[in-house]
């Protein structure tokens, strides 16, 4: 049996190559929207807990919505998301990081699959406004802890910078 050290070290040095690998799609050519996906693709190809990855955006044409973006997984149903709205909607009204690590406990939860368990979502910000965030789900309950938070926030920080 493997103790809780050797298992975050194995996901600390996970998530530092998976760092360099994200640089290297987003700084690769091509459209922002092909580059998302294969980011989308990587990883939850990569992190064995991942088993949803997307992304959402802020409509232009109605700044208290998010629209569905490049993503991979079981489709949904929730291509809009209104600000407020399950933890996609509540990440984008309070600007901030929301994990959930059970979401049957989440009162304000919109059900993409019944396989998800639990989620993470992590606003991304351009000039200190929120244009979009990076969402993933997983069918384990309680697998994110701060190393996924400090992961995708600089996914996030990456992909604003492309955008």
């Amino acid at each position: 049996m493997r103790c809780a050290m050797e298992e975050i070290t194995d996901k600390m040095k996970l998530f530092d190559k998976l760092s360099k690998k994200v640089s290297e799609i987003l700084g690769g050519g091509g459209p922002m929207a092909e580059r998302l996906q294969s980011l989308c693709d990587m990883l939850c190809s990569m992190v064995p807990y991942y088993d949803w990855v997307g992304f959402y955006f802020v409509d232009n044409d109605n700044p208290r919505e998010l629209v569905l973006g490049p993503y991979v997984g079981e489709p949904t149903e929730h291509i809009r998301i209104k600000f407020g709205r399950g933890v996609c909607g509540q990440a984008a009204e309070r600007e901030e990081t929301i994990i959930v690590q059970d979401v049957s406990e989440e009162d304000n939860y919109l059900a993409c699959s019944l396989n998800v368990r639990s989620e993470i979502v992590v606003p991304i910000f351009k000039d200190s406004c929120i244009i979009g965030e990076l969402d993933v789900d997983s069918h384990q309950i309680e697998p994110f802890d701060g190393y996924d938070k400090t992961f995708l926030e600089s996914v996030a920080a990456k992909v604003a910078m492309i955008y």
